[in-house]
């Protein structure tokens, strides 16, 4: 099992590579095949500046030609995309005794799913946005999951509830986004919360949404309340839009995997 971690692991860290070139490229006419370079001298990167995490480290965050400092985000999606999809392992690593097959087609379902996923999270992030394609092929995938059982490699019908939880939780984000014009929610946010409810169903899926909000919560008060952070380059405050889509992601995430369900708490 360690062999087949460690391979999840890695394959991870390379895969996080790729989504940092898509993230950083997407919707700028740039192809996600082409050369990589330095985004500050445009200097050709040699494959040995390439290598995830290591020419980071080994080149002490610039680059080697004019100095400049590299974006953390590199290193960083690198790893957390390593991590989750050594976490993919983890969560279904008992069918290593059932069958290799359905352990493979799980796997590489929600390495796609999530993949979109940390995609989405870096370019709102970033831009504040919420890319239609993206967010769409996450529905597509998280809809079609309820009808596919990877047990039986079988097409099953699920009961109403499961197709209802994502109409429910987009309902309710385009609520918020609706009665206050855009200036609270946006409507990305429940484009993202549609596939969300789809994937993890009703119970779990509330339990995310509610996280999420306890996140962003969380996270603006520290902006707020320390000086020297800030957001980025600008001093946060009650006025100042953050992006709501990486908190919904991070609710997602530790529900998936830590199978929290709130509700358990209350009911």
């Amino acid at each position: 099992e360690i062999i087949i971690a460690s391979f999840y692991l890695f394959f991870g860290i390379i895969i996080g590579s790729f989504l940092n070139v898509v993230s950083l490229r997407y919707d700028t006419g740039d192809s996600i095949l082409g050369r990589s370079m330095c985004l500050s001298c445009s200097k050709e990167l040699k494959w040995f500046e390439l290598i995830p995490i290591l020419s980071f480290i080994s080149q002490f965050g610039k680059c080697r030609d004019c100095k400049e400092k590299i974006s953390w985000q590199y290193p960083l999606v690198e790893l957390f995309t390593g991590i989750i999809f050594l976490g993919i392992f983890l969560k279904f690593s008992d069918l290593l005794l059932v069958s290799i097959q359905q352990l493979i087609v799980i796997s590489v379902y929600f390495m796609v799913v999530f993949s979109i996923l940390i995609v989405i999270f870096v370019y709102d992030l970033k831009y504040k946005i919420i890319p239609n394609d993206l967010v769409y092929t996450f529905s597509t995938l998280a809809l079609a999951g309820i009808f596919f059982d990877p047990a039986t490699f079988q097409i099953s019908i699920p009961t109403l509830l499961p197709f209802l939880s994502g109409p429910i939780f987009f309902l309710f984000f385009f609520s918020f986004w609706f009665f206050s014009r855009g200036t609270w929610m946006g409507l990305g946010d429940g484009k993202l919360a549609l596939g969300i409810g789809w994937l993890l169903g009703l119970s779990f899926g509330i339990t995310a949404i509610i996280l999420s909000f306890w996140i962003g919560a969380f996270i603006s008060i520290i902006l707020m309340s320390i000086p020297l952070l800030n957001f980025k380059g600008k001093r946060l405050t009650m006025k100042s839009e953050i992006p709501f889509g990486p908190f919904l992601i991070l609710g997602l995430l530790l529900v998936f995997f830590f199978n929290i369900n709130i509700l358990n708490f209350i009911l």
